[in-house]
């Protein structure tokens, strides 16, 4: 699996749900210790994410509900002059551009400038003269207006989860001007109505707009922690990415800490002993996960006890197999063992025998595990008959790459050790030839055979978490002892996020 599903869907999202501010959770001294995965994302990053805010603001402008505005004033001969403001909406919307700045102070400073919008209703007024005359108009308004926003964004910890606060944010009005029925001429009522009118609404637009953006926030930081807990889940196999430790903000880069203990059925994994130290990353890519090997293992175990460390072979696969080569020992063997049946109606079948042993070295990322090979051939009227059965340790250093939306695994040394073997065709054992070439196309066609259909289960259920519509260039995985790196920079897909918005708002 892989944790990069929790990483975008714009700035609020990434910036909010990748890193958790610790205000309200307690981690203890040694909290590196349980840390099993850590997300870090540099300013680079944050930079082209920043892109994606116009989008975050227009949405919550246009989703804001402006309450009806009223007022009145006493006015020399007019008397008593009452207004009120209704039906307003926000049109024609436009942001110039927007700055994203990090900070030593577990805050992300986000400026949007000259945000430009054109808001419309009905303003409906009264007054009483001085001889008790009452009067009551309704006319169209449009309030052209230019806003520059700052918004400070504080992540708080709640119940180890992220908690945006965005509730610090500021409006600074450089333009607010009032048009009735769409006159652009100053006149008395304008003037009048602009005087009474101007401070209310920059209060009640400041009010309204905060308070959207903060709404918006907190649901696209609930998507993404939502989209983050089911791309590291499996079926029953599951993974806490809740936070292991305080996140840190600095000027180049965002880091956060999570458990990453596997979940399965009723049991977990524990970590006490992590190796991660933030040293171990640098800062010339966008994005970096660093995982623990304890993680990664205790996921091999868990998907070894769901039973999914199981594979069929058979038809052309099978044939591939087989016939690695053309000599005249492996036409012998396939002989003796497939008796002259077809390799479509035959199967072979691979399955772990005991929990499989992952360990990261800087020469790849190292399996050791008992496996069992059986291959059934069909007998005319009865059951398949058991050809061959075989146990054997295998010790596999595997190496990772992710090209073309596709995890490639890849070994590149390999050691076979048969511990029982069985074949209807040599009930003895004595035909030494036979166990030789079988041990030859395990290492030359087998492992890398099991490692390219793990590989393809991999891609598969990867991009059934949408990572294929993401842009990731240049990935490396890198392996050293005790946890694997992955780095990349990445394209942003903007549909992703209008999509989420137009549901959602």
């Amino acid at each position: 699996m892989c944790w990069a599903g929790r990483m975008v869907l714009g700035t609020f999202s990434i910036l909010l749900g990748l890193v958790q501010a610790a205000a309200a959770c307690e981690f203890g001294p040694f909290a590196y210790r349980g840390t099993g995965i850590v997300c870090r994302m540099t300013k680079p990053a944050a930079l082209l994410l920043n892109r994606e805010t116009a989008q975050v603001i227009q949405a919550a402008f246009r989703s804001a509900q402006f309450p009806n505005i009223t007022g009145e004033r006493s006015m020399r001969l007019l008397g008593r002059v009452a207004y009120g403001l209704s039906g307003i909406q926000v049109n024609d919307l436009s942001i110039e551009r927007s700055e994203v700045e990090l900070k030593d102070d577990s805050a992300i400073h986000i400026s949007i400038r000259n945000v430009t919008a054109l808001f419309k209703g009905t303003l409906t007024y009264g007054y009483a003269g001085a001889w008790f005359l009452q009067l009551f108009h309704s006319v169209d308004f449009e309030i052209e207006s230019s806003i520059d926003l700052q918004l400070n964004i504080n992540l708080m910890c709640q119940k180890d989860q992220v908690a945006p606060d965005a509730s610090d944010c500021y409006l600074t009005f450089h333009k607010l001007t009032l048009h009735l029925q769409g006159d652009k001429q100053p006149g008395w009522l304008k003037q009048l109505f602009t005087d009474f009118i101007s401070f209310t609404l920059k209060l009640v637009l400041k009010r309204e707009v905060c308070k959207e953006i903060n709404a918006v926030a907190q649901t696209l930081t609930n998507y993404i922690l939502d989209l983050a807990a089911n791309f590291v889940r499996d079926g029953d196999i599951a993974v806490d990415i809740s936070l292991a430790s305080d996140p840190v903000i600095k000027a180049t880069y965002i880091e956060s800490h999570h458990k990453g203990i596997v979940l399965y059925k009723n049991s977990s994994s524990r970590l006490s002993d992590s190796v991660f130290s933030p040293s171990l990353l640098t800062e010339s890519r966008m994005l970096y996960f660093w995982l623990s090997e304890h993680s990664l293992s205790s996921l091999a175990a868990a998907a070894f006890l769901d039973g999914q460390l199981v594979l069929d072979l058979r038809g052309e696969k099978l044939q591939e197999l087989f016939e690695m080569e053309d000599t005249e020992v492996q036409r012998k063997a396939v002989q003796m063992i497939f008796q002259g049946t077809s390799y479509n109606d035959s199967v072979a079948k691979v399955w772990s025998l005991s929990q499989p042993q992952i360990s990261f070295q800087p020469e790849g990322t190292i399996v050791r595990s008992s496996v069992a090979v059986e291959v059934s051939i069909p007998l005319a009227g009865e059951e398949p008959l058991v050809a061959l059965y075989m146990e054997k340790e295998i010790t596999a250093t595997i190496q990772a790459t992710y090209a073309e939306k596709k995890l490639i695994l890849q070994p590149v040394d390999s050691s076979v050790e048969i511990k029982v073997f069985k074949c209807t065709a040599d009930p003895s054992g004595e035909d030494s030839s036979i166990q030789s070439f079988l041990q030859n196309m395990i290492l030359v066609a087998g492992i890398p055979e099991v490692t390219s259909s793990i590989g393809s289960a991999l891609t598969s259920l990867l991009n059934s978490k949408r990572l294929d519509l993401f842009d990731i260039i240049n990935p490396e995985i890198i392996t050293r002892k005790g946890y694997v790196l992955v780095q990349l920079d990445f394209g942003f897909p903007s549909h992703l996020l209008l999509n989420f918005l137009e549901k959602s708002l």
